[in-house]
């Protein structure tokens, strides 16, 4: 292969051929296979005329390898372009700080990550910014909370940690009625299983720290975006706050999404097992997963998604306590505050994701003492059913 040219993957059909290619090339003058890690603050330039013709200045407002892995969730994600942050609360934050001013108003889902939900109510209503948060899963409740001074649809789904979904298509056609952005969360299940912008959505955005990078290794954010406008303007607030992704994380991260699609179809069929079993046993109640024949969004579901996630939660019977002892109980799955790792991890979301969010909120949004939330990994599901097997046995 010719070294000096950048294969054309953006525009090949298959998925898996973009994210082990796009946006990368073998290094011209060495031919590493590897995208480097351009460890530099500052770039020299050739002169004051030809400031900027190789696109880089200083690492605060870009990076070549934060551009390498910018181009490849392009290609994966679809729209004009992506920028990456240094975490996903990075990404959120400046999404809103680009898209809203004081006085302002936006609606996101009632059921959002725990960060978004404390960025809203606890930092930005101190500027001026108002939020209602609904029932999105009814489309009609968005359309209701619009007001003239709404400039933002925030959804996330599937939500944390409920899984309730959003029928993406009929809230981005709401959106582009009243001319608001809409942006859609779409960590859980990731530009493989789900393409917000081709149902319509404005910006796709993401935790990278999930299910891309995979690994346990690094925080991360991006958003990708349909429109020119919307991205330069996000990418303005990024540069202004300094909260862009590092060279190093850009590297975990570019090979992380190289099994991206397969580690998703393992970790999915290992969950959809789980929450067979769970639903089998006495002590489990209330097993929720997309793949389930049981979940109540069952259609959509199926009709919006390629596939089901590796996410799923479930109550034990006995409550908080019964939850506790149940997760002290399990040896093969982590007690940790993350998801879409190879490991599986058990989390409790009342005392860890969600903490801040008040407790009626949360029981209204279905976030209950009791729920526990797995992210289910690459590991046997013989093995993790044996292990969950256990521990509810001795509740």
């Amino acid at each position: 292969m010719n070294t000096d040219q950048q294969p054309d993957v953006k525009t090949r059909a298959d998925f898996k051929t973009r994210e082990v290619h796009a946006g990368v090339r073998p290094d011209p003058v060495t031919g590493a296979i590897l995208t480097p890690i351009y460890q530099s603050t500052t770039y020299v330039q050739e002169s004051v005329d030809k400031y900027l013709d190789k696109g880089y200045s200083y690492s605060r407002s870009g990076n070549p390898t934060v551009t390498a892995l910018e181009d490849r969730i392009t290609a994966l994600e679809g729209g004009v372009g992506s920028a990456c942050f240094a975490t996903g609360m990075a990404a959120t934050s400046s999404v809103m700080m680009a898209m809203l001013n004081a006085g302002d108003h936006a609606v996101l889902s009632d059921v959002v990550y725990g960060g978004t939900h404390r960025l809203c109510t606890r930092i930005l209503t101190r500027f001026g910014v108002d939020y209602s948060f609904v029932d999105t899963a009814n489309p009609k409740n968005v359309a209701e909370a619009l007001r003239n001074n709404t400039k933002l649809i925030f959804t996330e789904t599937p939500a944390n940690p409920t899984l309730k979904l959003t029928d993406i298509a009929a809230v981005s056609e709401i959106a582009k009625v009243k001319d608001i952005p809409h942006v859609c969360d779409n960590t859980f299940l990731t530009p493989y299983y789900q393409r917000p912008l081709e149902l319509g959505a404005d910006i796709s955005l993401h935790s990278t720290t999930k299910f891309m990078e995979g690994h346990n290794v690094s925080v991360g954010g991006s958003i990708t975006a349909a429109d020119e406008a919307q991205l330069e303007a996000i990418k303005f607030v990024r540069n202004c706050l300094g909260c862009n992704m590092s060279p190093m994380v850009a590297f975990y991260t570019l090979q992380g999404c190289k099994t991206m699609s397969t580690r998703l179809e393992a970790q999915s069929a290992n969950a959809l097992k789980i929450a067979n079993f769970l639903e089998t046993h006495a002590i489990a109640e209330r097993v929720t997963y997309p793949g389930l024949d049981s979940f109540p969004q069952k259609a959509l579901a199926d009709s919006q998604a390629s596939g089901h996630g590796s996410m799923l939660w479930f109550e034990v019977k006995g409550g908080m306590e019964s939850g506790k002892k149940l997760m002290a109980g399990l040896q093969l799955w982590s007690l940790a505050e993350n998801l879409g790792s190879v490991e599986s991890l058990v989390t409790h979301s009342v005392t860890m994701t969600h903490a801040d969010m008040p407790r009626e909120q949360r029981m209204t949004a279905g976030i209950t003492d009791g729920l526990v939330r797995l992210s289910v990994g690459l590991e046997s599901a013989d093995d993790l059913i044996a292990d969950l097997k256990q521990a509810l046995d001795r509740l």
